[in-house]
């Protein structure tokens, strides 16, 4: 999943609830974020449920395409070693949007870039690996090398799939749909690590107010949007990167070249229908670099660029 620390099995339940004079708030942790969902005035009892359903879907996910996990089943494609596996219908939706979005980024998006975190860490440090290192790599990069023939899919022997990129956009909308299941009608905010769904409106009319993170402080808004409905997603070096002679490497990598996007910005924020959507357009936007408001400009959504 989106995150750079190995996930950790979680116990059910393992969640808290608080509330305040107009919301109710859960929090727990899933993909190596902090997560939140608040929801609008309610029974104790339904708010507890939501959150731990919510957190439920959000650790189901994480499990089952986490390449952290010998139980994933992003492990069982990723140590197939060739062989061909039959993929379930969730999966194989993954697969054929991952497969999509490689097509619309003309292939510098690509789930099997995952292996290229062998030669570059974004922790901060001042570590650029060589051109070598990332050649070694690129031959076992690329969609098209992948057999994939729904539900049938096949790796070349070395390769592996990651769902960093997509995953947890698609775990915001999962959770706050079956939010909606249990309570429909009822406006809950579901963010799980800063990518955001709200599905309802408030009873009273007002909006859910969600900050924008500015890149200069980690967890500080640069400003704030009001959302009725939708999904706001944020793709970006804040946290992740590497500095070296005052250059600043993203780790949004370019698939085709195994290195970080050129004059790409620091962050891009979408508003759209879903966080799935958001998510693709900020990833599509950052991979253009230099072009990325060109790009959102066409696409007639609202958006947010340092």
């Amino acid at each position: 999943m989106a995150s750079s620390a190995p996930a950790r099995k979680h116990s059910p339940g393992e969640f808290s609830l608080t509330r305040s004079h107009s919301y109710w708030l859960g929090r727990f942790v899933a993909m190596a974020c902090p997560c939140d969902v608040l929801i609008e005035p309610t029974t104790e009892a339904l708010a507890r449920k939501i959150v731990a359903t919510v957190a439920g879907c959000a650790w189901r996910i994480e499990q089952k395409f986490s390449r952290y996990r010998d139980d994933s089943v992003i492990h069982a494609i990723n140590t197939s070693n060739g062989k061909a596996i039959t993929v379930d219908d969730e999966t194989a939706n993954l697969l054929d949007f991952a497969a999509r979005l490689t097509q619309l980024s003309e292939g510098r998006f690509d789930v099997t870039s995952g292996v290229l975190r062998r030669a570059w860490t974004f922790d901060g440090s001042d570590h650029v690996p060589s051109q070598s290192q990332i050649d070694s790599l690129l031959g076992i990069v690329g969609w098209d090398k992948v057999e994939w023939s729904r539900p049938q899919l096949r790796l070349q022997p070395g390769m592996e799939l990651d769902f960093g990129g997509i995953g947890k956009e698609y775990a915001v909308d999962a959770a706050v749909e079956i939010a909606q299941q249990i309570a429909p009608g009822l406006s809950c905010v579901v963010n799980l690590g800063g990518d955001v769904a709200v599905r309802n409106p408030r009873s009273d009319g007002s909006a859910w107010r969600v900050g924008v993170e500015t890149v200069h402080t980690a967890g500080a808004a640069t400003g704030i949007v009001s959302l009725h409905h939708g999904a706001l997603a944020t793709s970006g070096d804040t946290r992740r990167y590497v500095l070296r002679d005052g250059h600043r490497y993203s780790h949004i990598l370019n698939a085709r070249t195994g290195w970080p996007v050129r004059d790409a910005p620091r962050s891009v924020t979408v508003a759209a229908q879903t966080c799935t959507q958001a998510g693709a357009l900020t990833t599509l936007a950052m991979l253009q670099g230099a072009a990325a408001r060109q790009l959102l400009e066409h696409s007639a959504v609202r958006y947010w660029v340092q």
